[in-house]
């Protein structure tokens, strides 16, 4: 007889295992979701690196040459697409409604061992993890923390809730009990759509790094809001920074949206956002101050 806490997790294991594909390119092995019914499948864009394409393998056994789509190294995701039938999609879920203390489980290709399974809970949420393209440097942001066990080849592997949906993508094991997912969210879902279509992600670029606080409580009435972006830093010469910006700032809305996490504010940082007028709205010195600033296009020059 299995206990509540084993059923759950081994329930998804049945589910997931066959849907998750162990990864293997030149320089590397990963894990990789399929997540359509025609053969593609996600995984981390530092799993596929530079190549363009390499061989997956399913629990089963059963092996397949697959080509890169496309990889978006600052959000650390890819899409592959594999030659041939592959099991039923993995379904992906919304990483935005997790808690800390929920259940994952997390399935990948550990030290080359296909289908291993862990579990564990959500240890955090919020987080954020550098990505690097070039010169252009991004946080990856809403990361989950989780304490199911990760190791080397775990990247790009699923990430599931108790019903077996998808809500991260395995990328990194930060220390010892301690591994990060990148969340499956209304972000992510238009990085890994862009990828499928176009094979790349066209970013708008601002030129702001924020961190979100409270609004100061003798603020909240007056400004509507509880939470905000404060500025830590403006890059010179950036949109934000010819728009009036300061570092200090806190940002209410843009684009007439309110702002209440980094994510707010990257979601509307796409292609639509390039060239176009955006109306931010920052209390600084305890008045508000609406400015308008033109994304330009994040390039791997900046």
């Amino acid at each position: 007889m299995l206990d509540e806490y084993s059923r759950v997790v081994s329930s998804v294991a049945r589910l997931l295992t066959p849907r998750v594909a162990g990864v293997r390119v030149r320089n590397g092995a990963g894990s990789a979701v399929v997540f359509t019914g025609d053969g593609f499948l996600l995984t981390n864009a530092h799993v596929v690196g530079s190549s363009r394409g390499g061989e997956v393998e399913f629990a089963d056994g059963a092996e397949a040459r697959f080509a890169v789509i496309g990889a978006d190294r600052l959000s650390d995701l890819a899409v592959i697409r594999a030659e041939g039938p592959t099991p039923e999609p993995a379904t992906l879920g919304d990483s935005d409604g997790l808690v800390v203390g929920q259940l994952v489980v997390a399935v990948g290709n550990p030290l080359g061992l296909t289908g291993s399974v862990t579990a564990g809970v959500v240890s955090g949420l919020g987080r954020s993890l550098p990505a690097r393209d070039g010169e252009a440097v991004r946080l990856i942001e809403d990361v989950i923390q989780t304490d199911a066990a990760l190791n080397p080849g775990n990247s790009g592997g699923a990430l599931a809730d108790a019903e077996g949906n998808v809500v991260g993508v395995n990328t990194a094991v930060a220390g010892i009990g301690l591994g990060m997912a990148v969340p499956i969210n209304e972000t992510t879902r238009r990085i890994i759509g862009a990828l499928m279509r176009d094979g790349r992600v066209r970013r708008a670029y601002l030129g702001l790094v924020t961190s979100p606080v409270p609004v100061p409580p003798a603020l909240r009435e007056r400004v509507g809001a509880r939470r905000a972006l404060r500025v830590a830093e403006v890059i010179p010469g950036s949109p934000a920074a010819r728009a009036g910006l300061r570092r200090g700032d806190l940002v209410l809305t843009a684009g007439g949206h309110p702002v209440t996490a980094a994510q707010g504010l990257q979601r509307l940082l796409f292609t639509e956002a390039i060239g176009r007028p955006l109306a931010i709205t920052v209390i600084r010195n305890g008045a508000m101050v609406d400015v308008i600033a033109e994304p330009t296009e994040l390039t791997r020059a900046r």
